[in-house]
């Protein structure tokens, strides 16, 4: 990406306490970018903040993307570090409610509360922390990069919700690439993962068949450097296209 010179780049990472959003961090930590980490669990989050701290200079934020007071603190402290040049909205929810080791529902069972959170989470969210950093993203022709799935374009069931909220938050990021022709907007799909909310999707099985998601980061690296258009990426074809 091009940065003004000696200025930092800064990246925005939601969801950054465990699995993917953590991975990510870790990655982007190691190879020089400062960060702006957030998170609804405050001790995980205090564990990789400790982590990315001996990295790198980092900002640790616990809250959720659907607080409107939390986003503007998140775009603050991305200004008071010089400005984001990358946001990555991987926070993300399952069913919208605590699953207490039930699968995920059925559409028509599912909750109408447990509904709306989930588009507040997995689309509303996103869609408003983008608004609030596009001044800072514009002004470093930087990056927007939403965590998809392939539940966005294919049906299973008890997947309803969240796979409706991702094709809506694939569909918005296709918008956005078209309006914001100096900053990239990708969607990428990272496959299925070894992490908590998969497991939460299939409670009592073992996912130890799933890759960690360590595994997948180069792909996203590699979306980075490359600079690649905006679009809908997997992270298999973007590994896969690397080789």
């Amino acid at each position: 990406m091009n940065e003004t010179q000696n200025t930092a780049r800064v990246a925005v990472v939601t969801g950054a306490s465990r699995g993917l959003g953590l991975a990510l961090a870790r990655a982007l930590a190691t190879d020089g970018w400062q960060l702006v980490v957030t998170a609804r669990g405050g001790a995980e989050l205090a564990a990789a903040e400790t982590e990315l701290a001996a990295l790198t200079k980092v900002v640790a934020l616990t809250g959720s993307v659907v607080d409107d007071d939390h986003r503007e603190r998140i775009a603050e402290a991305a200004a008071a570090l010089g400005g984001a040049s990358l946001l990555v909205n991987n926070a993300s929810t399952l069913t919208g409610y605590e699953l207490a080791g039930a699968r995920p529902p059925a559409l028509a069972d599912h909750p109408q509360a447990g509904l709306l959170e989930t588009f507040e989470v997995n689309v509303l969210g996103p869609i408003v922390l983008t608004q609030l950093l596009l001044p800072q993203l514009r002004e470093r022709r930087g990056a927007v990069l939403n965590i998809s799935s392939d539940a966005a374009v294919e049906a299973y069931a008890g997947w309803g919700a969240y796979g409706a909220s991702k094709a809506a938050l694939d569909h918005a990021s296709a918008v956005l690439g078209r309006e914001e022709p100096s900053v990239a907007v990708w969607a990428v799909d990272p496959g299925d993962l070894r992490t908590r909310m998969h497991q939460e999707a299939f409670p009592g099985e073992d996912i130890s068949d799933r890759p960690v998601p360590a595994t997948v980061v180069p792909a996203f690296l590699g979306l980075l450097r490359d600079r690649l258009a905006s679009g809908r990426y997997s992270a298999v074809g973007l590994l896969a296209a690397g080789e």
